[in-house]
């Protein structure tokens, strides 16, 4: 809901802006939902051109993430490795289905899904481009 305080919207490239008019929570069964209303999209069909339009608050309208958080956008692209020094690949999505969230990583030995927990990504350096991961010992596939 914090969306409307960031000022407009951009598209992807920055050449559009979106202003909200309006913006309130729904619930369904399906889950949460945000119902927005962009000023200048009076009516359905003016909003069914924009489905799949990405967008997007330039980052410098939003406020720095405390110690210990981070946006997701920082951690993509991130080297994973171990506390070992093996290079496991990067991050290259970050998901939460519900139960937290979970890095994808990819490169180095194939596709890996990592809690984003302390215990499994005790260190996270976004100034280096680093990530250590811990895989749980239940995880590793035998030698």
């Amino acid at each position: 809901m914090a969306v409307a305080d960031y000022g407009p919207l951009e598209n992807e490239d920055g050449t559009a802006r979106f202003e909200i008019e309006d913006l309130r929570q729904s619930t369904s069964r399906g889950g949460d939902y945000v119902i927005v209303r962009l000023r200048g999209v009076a009516d359905r069909d003016a909003a069914d051109r924009l489905k799949g339009l990405k967008l997007f608050v330039p980052r410098d309208r939003l406020p720095s993430p405390e110690p210990d958080e981070f946006y997701h956008a920082d951690l993509i692209g991130l080297r994973a490795i171990t506390r070992e020094g093996s290079d496991m690949g990067n991050v290259i999505a970050v998901h939460d289905f519900g139960a937290g969230a979970v890095l994808e990583i990819a490169g180095g030995t194939g596709e890996l899904m990592v809690p984003f927990t302390d215990a499994c990504v005790p260190t996270v350096d976004v100034t280096a481009g680093i990530i250590v991961i811990i895989i749980p010992e239940e995880a590793r596939s035998p030698d």
